[in-house]
């Protein structure tokens, strides 16, 4: 009697734990792709038939006339967006529905990351966002440029010193890393860094660690995407104490050496200390608005954070994860594009020329932000390449969908995320004519205005977009800047055209690395 029980228990539980979840979708009516006990719809991705960027976009033109459609994160349900009316309503107009990411990483797990602001949530995400904001405005960034430039300018004089005629071939993804690597320490660590010269320096190699996904970090990620409650409960750290320590001690330090001494750097950390002194105030300055940034949302809150010496180091510690790889792949694209489409490299280096005698050969911030050939080859750059491709949400409280278009309404219940296919909304033709080729004049003036709200998300959307988009696309701007004013991208022999990405990644990434020839202009602008 007993044995027969057991058995049914065994099946009802395999039943439940497996299979059931997987029904959730159909059960409700919704659209969606069949999936695989336990592995859900990855299946694809995990043996390398697909990149997830098209996996992103089969699913997206499968079903080429719903608003959404139901897919499975391995056993969990996940609801893709496609309804451009839809992604404006749950990022911005009901946004308090969907304030938090689905990869939850609390203090309890990580007692330092965990104070960041991409890992805060609901009320605490608001007021450190609120205490945040100030701290990124353009006029922050004016107040930064010096250290970013200086840092371009002795990227640039690297490769000066090593032209001997010839073009030189560069592994753009290497020298942009440690560019960005060099940009961020000196903007948010108050560190001078020259990676180029000096290849194996600490900083370098410790970012170059944290931004490695390992097979251990990936099945860590993975447990928290799967089974978030148990790996929270478990206390499953993601990060190796040595990175904890070593950043702690970096900016703890330079905390205490500026307030015993007086000094006064215009970096991140002096920007994080006025505000913990009750300063840093915007300035009343206007200053042209970068298209990439064009919806960001301001985050209402009544209480502003007392920012302790561990909210200033998690913060110079997001900064530095966010902005360590994901600009440098930026950059990394960017230049394959430019080396690709000569006629763009050729208009945006006359645009360079002309700022450099309007400004006697000295670029400020102002004249940077003033370009808008260079904003328009950069907006290209990340519709074509976006750093985010996907953006998930998790729903606070159960949510309803309205009828619409003959889809019936649905209800999104609490716990269930929702995901917006970024890479498949930048290349759907409806909003984007020839949309895998590089066009820099859909962003022109004449053209801008007739771009769809809502089909553009590069940095996110609504009050979740990244903050410290603007010291990305400073930093991107200004390499190239000083960059194009000296050399000209070519193709090399490595160059792949038209570009191949990888499948063996969830990350934009091509099959062959990033390779582009660095010529020296014969007719150096300055």
């Amino acid at each position: 009697m007993f044995l027969p029980l057991l058995v049914c228990f065994f099946v009802l539980l395999i039943y439940y734990t497996l299979f059931k979840p997987l029904t959730y979708w159909k059960d409700r009516n919704v659209p969606h792709i069949k999936p695989w006990p336990v592995l859900g719809n990855a299946l694809p991705m995990l043996t390398g038939k697909h990149s997830i960027t098209e996996f992103i976009e089969m699913i997206y033109h499968q079903f080429p006339n719903e608003r959404y459609v139901g897919i499975f994160s391995f056993r969990n349900p996940q609801l893709m967006i496609k309804d451009l009316n839809l992604v404006k309503r749950i990022g911005v107009k009901d946004f308090d529905y969907f304030t938090n990411r689905t990869v939850q990483i609390t203090e309890k797990v990580e007692p330092l990351f965990g104070r960041a602001l991409i890992s805060l949530l609901d009320q605490k995400w608001r007021d450190m966002r609120a205490t945040l904001s100030p701290t990124f405005t353009s006029s922050k960034m004016r107040f930064m440029f010096n250290l970013v430039s200086d840092c371009a300018v002795q990227f640039v004089d690297h490769f000066l010193d090593e032209d001997d005629g010839d073009v030189i071939e560069v592994d753009t993804k290497d020298v942009s890393t440690r560019f960005t690597n060099d940009a961020i320490a000196t903007a948010a660590f108050g560190i001078h860094l020259n990676s180029l010269e000096d290849k194996t320096n600490d900083f370098f190699l410790m970012g170059k660690d944290l931004n490695n996904v390992t097979t251990w970090r990936a099945l860590k990620l993975l447990g928290y995407s799967i089974f978030p409650a148990l790996m929270r409960l478990l206390k499953v750290p993601l990060l190796p104490g040595k990175y904890l320590g070593f950043f702690t001690n970096i900016v703890k330090g330079n905390i205490r050496e500026r307030e015993e001494k007086g000094l006064v750097r215009p970096d991140l950390i002096h920007i994080l200390l006025e505000r913990r002194q009750g300063k840093g105030t915007d300035e009343d300055v206007v200053l042209p608005k970068e298209f990439a940034i064009s919806n960001e949302v301001a985050v209402e809150s009544r209480r502003i954070v007392e920012l302790t010496d561990e909210d200033i180091v998690a913060q110079a510690l997001m900064f530095f994860f966010a902005g360590f790889e994901t600009t440098s792949t930026l950059i990394c694209f960017m230049c394959h594009e430019l080396a690709a489409n000569p006629d763009v490299q050729q208009r945006l280096q006359e645009e360079i020329n002309d700022v450099l005698k309007r400004c006697d050969g000295k670029v400020m911030y102002e004249a940077l932000l003033s370009m808008k050939y260079l904003d328009m080859v950069v907006s290209e750059t990340l519709r074509l390449w976006p750093p985010g491709i996907l953006l998930e949400r998790v729903c606070a409280k159960d949510y309803a969908i309205p009828s619409d278009d003959g889809q019936r309404s649905i209800t999104v219940k609490k716990g269930v995320s929702v995901t917006v296919p970024v890479f498949a909304i930048h290349r759907d033709p409806k909003y984007f004519s020839d949309p895998n080729s590089f066009s820099p004049e859909r962003f022109s003036d004449q053209n801008k205005c007739t771009i769809k709200p809502f089909s553009y998300l590069p940095f996110g959307v609504g009050p979740r977009i990244c903050i410290a988009s603007r010291f990305a696309l400073m930093e991107t701007k200004i390499l190239f800047f000083h960059l194009l004013s000296k050399f000209e991208l070519v193709p090399t022999k490595k160059t792949t055209i038209p570009m191949v990405l990888t499948r063996k990644k969830i990350i934009l990434a091509p099959e062959n690395g990033f390779w582009v020839g660095l010529r020296r202009r014969s007719t150096p602008s300055h």
